[in-house]
């Protein structure tokens, strides 16, 4: 490792720190998973080799679970498949997620060992597991777990006592990172990264973790990438700081945040931000009308009704009941914009979701109200090179190109750009997307202040001749919590 070393972190443990002084978009490394299985409500519908989302799979011939693009995606899963396609054949049913990830963890350690590559920190065996302070329910599933793995496990395979599996559930429950699709726009799995256990956590972090699945369209499986996490530096990062990055997201309340790493990773965050509560005000804040602020119980009463809406408003979107979305938003968002400041988290949260449901249902121009608002919110409260941030501005550009307001969406997709390169970097799908509606854009952006009048006649033929497809449905906003939620 050419920019990081382990180092024992104050009242953390071990940690990674910079070796080297880093700027803005430095890859601090690459790292493939150890091992990776798909999530079981997502078994049918993503390629269990590269992870990437299709329509028409492939189903494994012999176990009838495993599914593929084409025999190239099986023929680079095959090393990982294959005992486990002869034990889920013995086994006659599939075991739960954790259990096939145990499993395969299970099977590269016996062939392989600890340590396979010259540039793995650290041991699968050394990672903690937090077995002890799982709470009574979490044991109970976990004793559930190494029953149904020990029935599954074959007789054929290296046998392992019960402490052994207990810990490596115990690293996948605390330890186990998203995977996401071949975009990163939803998660579709769960997968072991040695290496970025090391990474510990800072609600303000210096760095970010981005999938970055590489080459799935190549024949030869020699040149097809393998799943892999990029560590990538969002600001300067002086010699000797210690490398972090954010378990959850930080648009939550200083305490909510502390109480999710708490129930998930077991420990008690004490960064700057949370100990401050910092920038806690601006997301409850209410709104300042001719340089008066609006009452304090005012502002108290619109919230807690906020907070009744929006459980009501994401069972609508769950049940697919758009146009009751829709109602729902409008309504909230009556009593919300004279009331509460453009930082409040209740207020951003039905901005993003009218904005991304109003696109589904092609009403651009008001969809991109929404989002204008929920990026300029956004701005006050993200690092300004978080890739939530970079996604959100990415969005609303190119819903403010579909409203034909050109102008103001190529401003938002180079604006978007920008903090993508950083975040994700130049070779991910996303940015490639995004240079595509740069290019796009700007071109019409030519036309438009060559002649406004012969541009909206050029657009408004060009949609009736080839109307505009639906927007993809809308799902949960982004992969803001990179390690894996519980």
């Amino acid at each position: 490792m050419d920019n990081v070393e382990v180092f024992d972190s104050p009242g953390k443990g071990r940690g990674l720190r910079a070796v080297r002084e880093l700027w803005a978009g430095d890859v601090l490394f690459i790292e493939p998973s150890y091992a990776a299985v798909v999530f079981d409500s997502m078994a049918g519908n993503v390629c269990h080799g590269c992870f990437r989302r299709q329509q028409k799979l492939q189903r494994c011939g012999s176990c009838k679970f495993a599914q593929y693009c084409d025999r190239t995606c099986q023929r680079a899963a095959w090393d990982e498949h294959k005992v486990e396609c002869a034990a889920i054949k013995a086994y006659d049913k599939v075991p739960n997620e954790n259990i096939r990830l145990a499993a395969r963890v299970f099977w590269r350690l016996d062939k392989e060992g600890g340590i396979v590559s010259d540039l793995q920190l650290t041991t699968i065996d050394s990672l903690e597991d937090h077995v002890s302070d799982m709470p009574e329910e979490d044991l109970q599933q976990l004793k559930i777990d190494i029953h149904n793995f020990l029935d599954y496990w074959p007789r054929t395979s290296k046998p392992h006592n019960v402490d052994s599996i207990s810990h490596i559930l115990g690293v996948i429950n605390c330890n186990g990172f998203t995977v996401s699709d071949q975009r990163g726009l939803q998660a579709v799995g769960v997968g072991l990264f040695p290496n970025l256990c090391l990474v510990n956590h800072d609600c303000w972090p210096n760095c970010t973790v981005i999938l970055n699945n590489g080459n799935q369209s190549a024949v030869n499986k020699m040149y097809h990438s393998y799943r892999r996490v990029e560590l990538r530096s969002l600001g300067n990062v002086k010699e000797g700081e210690e490398i972090t990055v954010s378990y959850v997201d930080y648009l939550n309340l200083s305490h909510e945040r502390k109480r999710l790493l708490k129930d998930q990773y077991f420990f008690d965050c004490t960064c700057e931000h949370c100990t401050t509560g910092t920038k806690d005000d601006l997301k409850m804040a209410g709104k300042v009308v001719d340089g008066v602020k609006v009452p304090d119980e005012q502002v108290k009463e619109v919230t807690e009704y906020s907070l009744d809406i929006l459980k009501k408003m994401e069972q609508a979107r769950v049940d697919g009941k758009y146009h009751e979305v829709v109602k729902i938003c409008r309504e909230c968002l009556e009593r919300q914009e004279p009331v509460l400041a453009d930082t409040h988290i209740y207020q951003l949260r039905m901005w993003s979701t009218a904005s991304e449901v109003l696109s589904y249902l092609q009403y651009f121009s008001e969809a991109a109200t929404y989002a204008r608002k929920m990026v300029d919110g956004y701005l006050k409260l993200y690092h300004p090179n978080n890739g939530a941030l970079g996604m959100a501005t990415m969005r609303a550009g190119v819903t403010h190109w579909q409203a034909g307001l050109i102008e103001v969406g190529h401003g938002m997709i180079c604006k978007a750009y920008s903090i993508i390169m950083i975040s994700h970097g130049p070779t991910h799908p996303i940015t490639k997307d995004l240079e595509a509606m740069r290019q796009q854009t700007e071109m019409e952006l030519r036309m438009f202040k060559q002649n406004e009048f012969v541009y909206h006649q050029m657009r408004e033929a060009a949609l009736k001749n080839q109307p505009m497809s639906m927007q993809a449905e809308p799902v949960e906003e982004g992969i803001k919590n990179l390690f894996r939620r519980k």
